[in-house]
């Protein structure tokens, strides 16, 4: 690996840090709803791309 990499490797202390730190900052009863609201808007994301490759499909025919 790169030194240049280094700094991207994300282990396990990383990972529990991060996860630490959401919960200060947003608490146990919001990051359901972030979490949701995440999740809708890659499915919407996804719905939109699909209908944008559909629609590119459709003009080169």
């Amino acid at each position: 690996m790169s030194i240049y990499m280094l700094p991207l490797a994300i282990g396990a202390p990383q990972i529990i840090l991060i996860v630490v730190v959401v919960l200060l900052l947003f608490g146990g009863k919001k990051i359901p709803e972030l979490m949701k609201g995440l999740g809708s808007g890659i499915k919407e994301f996804k719905k939109a791309s699909k209908e944008e490759a559909e629609d590119s499909e459709d003009k080169r025919d």
